[in-house]
This record gives C-alpha cells, structure tokens and sequence, in this order.
C-alpha cells in the first residue's frame, strides 16, 4: 500500500506536514494507472481521476474545504486552509455506465 499526496500548491503541501499525514510521496500529478489496489490518494482530484483511483481498487481522500468565493484563485497558505476548516473526506467515486 502506497500513500499518495497529490497537489501542486506549496501551501496544502505544508498543510499535509504539519497535519503529520502519514504519506509515502507528495506528487504535483497523477497517473491513474500506476494506483494498485489498497493504495490511499489525497487530494482534490478532477471527478474523472477519482473515479479511476476508485476502479483500480484505491482509496480517495479529498481534501475539502470552505472556501470564500473572493478567495478563489488565489494561493492559500497552510494557515489559510485551517481558517477554511480544512479535513479529509473520504469518497468512493464510480461514473455511471450508459444504458
């Protein structure tokens, strides 16, 4: 089992740290296809990864968030996701095969 933290923001990177999660690597992308089964990604996914995360048999963890309307777009620090009640959420994710 590998742990995954995916995210390009320095400031939900430092976030992940200094929440001491436990992860084996701190990716800025990911490749659906290298997940295995039991593997654990952290993140904020497109929906579509998510799904792929979830049929290779892995756990998503989204890492959800209260965000201000005005503060969209912006850097965040680590202390700013706090202040936006940071958590992990964990979704099982499956898109809907047409009839």
């Amino acid at each position: 089992m590998t742990t995954l933290f995916i995210s390009r923001h320095p400031g939900a990177q430092h976030w992940a740290a200094e929440e001491g999660l436990a992860v084996d690597q701190v990716v800025t992308h990911l490749d659906p296809e290298t997940i295995q089964p039991s593997d654990v990604v952290i993140g904020t996914l497109p929906i579509h990864l998510a799904a792929r995360v979830c049929q290779r048999g892995g756990r998503y963890l989204h890492l959800s968030l209260e965000l201000p309307p005005d503060w969209r777009g912006r850097e965040l620090s680590a202390a700013d996701l706090r202040r936006c009640g940071a958590r992990l959420e964990e979704y099982r994710v499956l898109p809907v095969t047409p009839a």
